[in-house]
């Protein structure tokens, strides 16, 4: 009996330790923007000025959660008259839908870097699955402030009329395709 007691004991101590970290979004480089072709022609580029969100990641184990808000009335394309338009009823509806949201808990590893979410997105009330590609994921020591960190380029092209936003795609103004990308920054809990 004791030496099975010791064979478990020795077993746990030589155990994996997995190690889950929590990350907290730096909102000022975590800015999501956006790039949408403008009349079938030329492309249109925005942002939205405002995200917060909280990624857990436990690399050993090859698991996390993304969970990020996004502030739909921060929507900036750098035209205040077309910024109106973007948060009316037409589009954004930023009055009756003051945020768009990224949830997930399936986190794709390559080895110990993340390279793909699959969650779920939601626009105007409306929840569709969405995979992120994730390019130049890194970890490791901010150079100025010395604080543990992880970053990474988050994208993804999604169809606008997949949550119900039709407005104008007749003339292509603007396309139905839009191509989101959502640059992380995030420093270590």
């Amino acid at each position: 009996m004791r030496l099975q007691l010791m064979i478990g004991v020795l077993a746990a101590a030589s155990a994996p330790v997995f190690a889950q970290e929590t990350y907290v979004m730096d909102p000022v480089h975590s800015q999501p923007s956006w790039t949408a072709r403008h009349i079938g022609m030329a492309l249109q580029r925005g942002s939205f000025g405002k995200a917060t969100g909280k990624i857990t990641l436990d690399r050993a184990a090859r698991k996390g959660t993304v969970d990020i808000v996004i502030d739909a009335t921060s929507i900036r394309s750098y035209d205040t008259r077309l910024d109106a338009v973007l948060k009316g009823e037409r589009f954004f509806n930023v009055e009756k839908f003051p945020t768009l949201t990224y949830k997930s808990s399936d986190l794709v590893f390559d080895g110990d870097r993340v390279v793909g979410v699959n969650g779920e997105l939601t626009i105007l009330g409306v929840t569709k699955p969405v995979a992120l590609k994730v390019a130049d994921f890194k970890c490791g020591e901010q150079a100025f402030n010395k604080k543990p960190m992880c970053g990474a380029d988050a994208s993804a092209t999604i169809k606008r009329s997949d949550f119900g936003m039709s407005d104008g795609l007749k003339i292509s103004n603007p396309g139905d395709e839009i191509f989101l990308q959502i640059p992380v920054e995030a420093y270590k809990e």
